[in-house]
């Protein structure tokens, strides 16, 4: 693989774009407090973290991930398959987000969580997934 071929820039702001749709995402305006209450979490527990450690490693994590997907959203040789475009890019972040999703789901299922939490965790992924492909795609 060419590596020249990836837009690291795009990749740059498509792990910044997960990062903050966690944010939002796991805000107590969205899914945050429904989140903190099927894993049992107080917000004085949730404060008790190292949010150097976590935010900083959740970070690195959004931008392996999109670096990940940047590789599978190459233009191809001439002839050889679709054109890499914001819609091929949505479509190709969103069936990653599946792959995903599934892990999330059976995780869960193992750790006997709730359905509500399947879902809270398999959307984030999924979502974030959908959004880099499409700032990848969109940024050729």
């Amino acid at each position: 693989m060419d590596m020249s071929s990836i837009n690291w820039l795009a990749v740059l702001v498509a792990g910044i774009s997960a990062f903050v749709l966690g944010g939002i995402w796991y805000s107590p305006g969205l899914f945050g407090n429904a989140w903190m209450k099927e894993n049992k979490l107080s917000l004085e527990e949730i404060k008790k973290g190292n949010k150097g450690k976590i935010f900083g490693l959740a970070f690195i994590i959004s931008l392996i991930m999109a670096a990940n997907l940047a590789m599978f959203l190459v233009d191809p040789k001439e002839g050889c398959g679709p054109k890499i475009d914001i819609s091929f890019g949505t479509i190709a972040g969103l069936l990653a987000g599946i792959w995903v999703f599934g892990f999330v789901a059976i995780h869960g299922l193992f750790e006997h969580k709730s359905l509500r939490l399947i879902l809270i965790n398999g959307g984030y992924s999924l979502v974030a997934l959908g959004l880099m492909g499409a700032i990848i795609g969109l940024w050729r």
